[in-house]
């Protein structure tokens, strides 16, 4: 089954709502909050459309609320996969 990587999840959000804003400091991308990002919950909702027409997945809006980073998100919808039969 596929697994959504974060460089992967990164680029659908590009698609989604654009660049954001610049990485600063030491911190990865994938590890930064949505919202230092510079995205917006509408961004996430229309990411996780996105996901779910790509990966076999629905994605909760309270599950998406909780992911917080590009890396949380990435592994919900990795468990998610995974507890797809």
């Amino acid at each position: 089954m596929p697994q959504l990587t974060t460089d992967r999840l990164m680029e659908i959000i590009r698609d989604c709502a654009g660049e954001g804003d610049p990485v600063t400091g030491d911190r990865r991308p994938e590890d930064q909050e949505f919202t230092t990002l510079g995205y917006d919950s509408l961004a996430l909702l229309e990411t996780a459309s996105r996901l779910e027409r790509e990966f076999p997945v629905s994605i909760e809006d309270d599950a998406l609320a909780l992911a917080k980073t590009p890396a949380q998100l990435t592994a919900l919808v990795n468990r998610l996969l995974a507890e797809t039969p």
